[in-house]
């Protein structure tokens, strides 16, 4: 599926009725997965990115070449369209053009820019977020970078939490009026909090971190929300996975006495086995 059509298929999703979840996604394997599984979506978040590229907690180390190579190996692997979170755009409103221009390039549906202090300030411990004119300054300028218009470009904020509610809303306001085509929150505790926000705003709306009370989509959609995560399970089973198995060998199991591995028919359909059969047939004459 070329770019435009996976970015169409997320503008469907922002544009629809129904509220999705999308499948946590980091590497060439987890997304072919989530391609066959049936997820419309797939979500590569920062804190997932730096796991699976740098093996380092989310503190914003990785850099932007990095997680756009990330994202160009998925893209390659699967057409299934991803929303990338692109934390504070790596810098300044003139790095966040850069960071729109290079995964668009690597093929993202749509990226999300937060308000976030990135990295973290000396001695500060609380996280921090820049002012309301950075931020829209930002906005403008992912805005000014993008190619594709059918790119999407999601401004995100995570003010509920870390200054108030009020602030969260100012910000989406303006966000919206730069022009964004989603707004992302983090930090929603409440009802009255989503019902709020819902209220001010008439655009699709991404949520991220909600409590287990506002896990219904029925009364998500409502709420005009249209994607709301569920946290990255799927690398934290990953890892679980291969320390299980190497503990396993370590302690002197047999590989053929191993559990819980991949079957044959599982791994010849996440390489595509298939495919690449066809392919040596009919470039290389080689039939198997």
């Amino acid at each position: 599926m070329a770019f435009r059509q996976r970015r169409e298929a997320l503008r469907s999703i922002l544009a629809g009725s129904a509220c999705i979840r999308p499948g946590s996604v980091y590497d060439a394997i987890s997304i072919r997965i989530a391609e066959d599984l049936g997820f419309e979506l797939g979500m590569f978040g920062g804190s997932i990115a730096s796991l699976a590229v740098l093996g380092d907690p989310d503190i914003a180390l990785i850099t932007l070449t990095e997680l756009a190579e990330q994202m160009r190996r998925m893209s390659r692997a699967s057409s299934l369209p991803v929303l990338v979170d692109a934390d504070h755009g790596y810098g300044n409103a003139l790095n966040v053009r850069r960071t729109v221009e290079e995964l668009e390039a690597a093929g993202a549906a749509g990226l999300t820019i937060e308000d976030t202090l990135l990295p973290q300030v000396y001695g500060e411990t609380k996280t921090q977020l820049i002012s309301l004119e950075e931020g829209v300054g930002k906005i403008k300028a992912a805005l000014d970078a993008r190619q594709d218009p059918s790119l999407a470009i999601v401004g995100r904020t995570g003010a509920v939490s870390i200054t108030s509610l009020d602030d969260a809303i100012v910000r989406a306001r303006a966000y919206e009026a730069c022009g964004v085509d989603a707004l992302f929150f983090t930090g929603i505790k409440a009802k009255s909090e989503l019902a709020a926000i819902s209220t001010v705003t008439r655009l699709p709306i991404i949520l991220g971190g909600a409590p287990e009370a506002m896990s219904d989509l029925g009364y998500l959609r409502e709420q005009r929300v249209r994607v709301a995560l569920q946290g990255h399970a799927t690398i934290a089973a990953a890892t679980r996975a291969a320390f299980e198995t190497l503990k396993a060998l370590r302690e002197g199991t047999p590989p053929k006495a191993l559990t819980g591995l991949a079957s044959a028919d599982l791994t010849a359909q996440v390489t595509r086995e298939a495919e690449v059969k066809t392919r040596l047939a009919n470039f290389l004459g080689i039939k198997r």
